[in-house]
């Protein structure tokens, strides 16, 4: 689905304009970067940056850009459902990420992040409730007009305030 229908603002959900907000007004990069929250739910969360305000001296989407792009996809995933599912204020930090660029991204990038399978979720948050914290990997795609220009790993820790 191209992404004009979904950013026009009559298809997002209240949860994505919610999120957009908490982004911006948290995690200042993501204003910067112009990113735009087309879904957010426990299933998956859906983010868009514009090329314009992430343009390389090659007139292509910057890398630090996707990355970072990525990485906020990952923790509004996870973050969402600590919050929608579990009702948990905890915090979330990534430990470690690994991201690969699979080609040049000359348009708007959609970083795509799916729910974990509930398996690993419920492992993290048992974990979580023995110990005080617990680990979840979440994996992101990008891409551009459809077309898959990178992926991205992420470990994130999530702490209680114990």
């Amino acid at each position: 689905m191209p992404t004009s229908s979904l950013t026009d603002g009559r298809h997002r959900s209240q949860a994505a304009a919610v999120l957009e907000r908490y982004l911006y007004a948290q995690i200042p990069i993501s204003r910067a970067l112009g990113v735009k929250v087309l879904r957010a739910d426990c299933g998956g969360v859906l983010l868009a940056a514009p090329l314009t305000t992430n343009l390389n001296h090659r007139q292509t989407f910057f890398g630090g850009s996707a990355a970072a792009l990525a990485t906020l996809a990952a923790w509004a995933l996870a973050h969402q459902k600590l919050l929608e599912e579990e009702e948990l204020d905890v915090h979330l930090v990534i430990q470690r990420s690994r991201m690969e660029y699979l080609e040049p991204a000359a348009g708007e990038v959609e970083a795509r992040c799916m729910a974990p399978v509930p398996e690993q979720w419920d492992r993290m948050l048992r974990t979580v409730q023995r110990r005080g914290r617990g680990r979840i990997e979440l994996e992101v795609t990008l891409r551009t007009e459809g077309a898959l220009v990178g992926s991205f790993k992420g470990s994130f820790v999530v702490l209680t305030e114990k």
